[in-house]
């Protein structure tokens, strides 16, 4: 087998931390669909994000996983691995919170990272326009949408489409798809170079539409709607589940921060599910603007958006809530009636009902419900898909065996693979390999040459 060369980026995301180990020959020519994922971690804990009141325990907390990345990495291949780190909405929620908090905690990051002896490249927060675009880049790179090889060798402009890309995070959602429309707001604008090929990106990050956040967001309107009393409903959690909570862990987050009561944060109410679907629905409903648009057409929150159009992969919290819709509740999702009915499905299910179809899901079981709600209303209402745009989404969490995100396409970007122009044809295949096909296409023929003679003289004969 040809000689490796491999990357490691870890993907600091709002709830959790998960390292992507990368690889690829090491006399790799700017080639597409090439690099893949060689391994992956799960960091134990939080997001980097929580560790803002003691920073030294967020790089502590990558240890485990950069021990795996020591293993999975061959020891002479450490030195020239590249290693970077990127941080998404969770830490662009703490630098709006706590600048300093922010700061401090990639410097503990960046202290871990430098001590482990891959060629560390740093680590940064990058923007919601950032992580759409590379999401977009990863999900077409691995699906060969830019570029391919012919079998010939012959470098391929393939002629199907780009696919659009929805991320659905902890703290925030983008949307990024090359369109032909005007984009009317510069700031959603993307113009990108890739082999020799211009695209025209459109991309929007929506801050504090991530899952967790929306549901802090819900809770919080929740609490208002029935005045903080000591006990509260919620429509979108099932009937017989209740929790206790403090109004500090609502209420700690920029995305919650404006509707703050002025209650002690350490009151605590008990917050008790009824599983009234349509209620649920009003309610996240009202976590959107849809009436604001100074633009000819908008998403939401007065934010520009071209009408959608082809192709689009789903991940993330995309996927999870489809494939728990899709394999717990043994529901179809092909259309927004499809997800419309499940979701009011889920919100119709007792807690008792939930806990014995999925046990093993317990800390995320409550809120199946809002998430599957917010997600109709964010691809129908929010994005414009339609009955007839609805079934051109996949909701995926691989191509292959590579995980779908920033990640990829963040180190592609930064290591220069993809190039600006086409690269060169070159034939794929080495000289060796050539003559063995064309020794093998030889003997297929005078194999099959000498059968048909054989063939044929045992038919005279038996004639004669």
């Amino acid at each position: 087998p040809p000689p490796l060369q491999y990357g490691i980026v870890l993907d600091a995301g709002s709830s959790h931390t998960a390292m992507f180990v990368y690889k690829w020959p090491a006399d790799k020519e700017n080639d597409t669909g090439v690099v893949s994922e060689h391994s992956m971690c799960d960091v134990e804990g939080p997001g980097i994000s929580s560790y803002s009141s003691n920073p030294p325990a967020a790089g502590t907390s990558l240890v485990r996983c950069l021990n795996q990345a020591l293993r999975d990495v061959p020891k002479e291949k450490h030195a020239g691995t590249p290693l970077y780190l990127g941080a998404t909405a969770g830490m662009r929620l703490l630098n709006i919170a706590n600048m300093q908090a922010s700061d401090a905690v990639l410097s503990a990051v960046a202290a871990t990272l430098k001590s482990y002896p891959f060629d560390f490249r740093g680590s940064k927060i990058l923007s919601g326009e950032e992580e759409g675009v590379f999401g977009w880049v990863t999900a077409n790179y691995l699906l060969e949408n830019f570029i391919k090889r012919g079998w010939l060798g012959e470098w391929i402009q393939p002629q199907k489409k780009t696919l659009g890309a929805m991320d659905f995070g902890g703290a925030s959602t983008q949307i990024t798809f090359e369109t032909r429309d005007t984009i009317e707001d510069p700031r959603n604008e993307v113009l990108l170079k890739l082999y020799g090929q211009a695209y025209k990106v459109y991309t929007h990050s929506f801050l504090c539409y991530g899952r967790d956040q929306v549901l802090k967001r819900l809770l919080s309107k929740l609490l208002q709607a029935e005045s903080y009393q000591p006990t509260v409903h919620h429509p979108c959690w099932p009937t017989g589940y209740d929790k206790s909570l403090s109004l500090s862990s609502v209420y700690d987050s920029p995305c919650t921060e404006k509707e703050k009561p002025s209650l002690a944060l350490n009151t605590t109410i008990r917050v008790v599910g009824t599983g009234n679907g349509s209620l649920c629905a009003l309610h996240v409903s009202k976590l959107f603007d849809f009436t604001t648009c100074s633009f000819s057409r908008c998403s939401f929150d007065g934010i520009f958006q071209p009408e959608v159009s082809g192709n689009f992969i789903a991940f993330s919290a995309f996927f999870y809530t489809v494939d728990f819709i899709q394999t717990v509740m043994g529901r179809p999702v092909h259309s927004p009636s499809d997800l419309k009915d499940a979701a009011m499905t889920i919100c119709a299910t007792s807690w008792s009902e939930l806990l014995q179809k999925a046990p093993n899901l317990e800390k995320r079981l409550p809120d199946y419900c809002p998430v599957s709600i917010f997600v109709y209303l964010l691809t129908t209402k929010g994005y414009n898909f339609d009955n007839h745009s609805f079934p051109n989404i996949a909701f995926q969490k691989k191509a292959g065996e590579t995980s779908i995100g920033w990640a990829l396409g963040y180190m592609l970007n930064l290591t220069n693979m993809i190039p600006a122009e086409k690269p060169s044809s070159h034939k794929s295949m080495l000289y060796n390999y050539w003559v063995i096909l064309i020794l093998l296409f030889v003997v297929t023929t005078l194999t099959s040459l000498v059968t048909a003679v054989c063939l044929l003289r045992r038919s005279k004969s038996s004639a004669i």
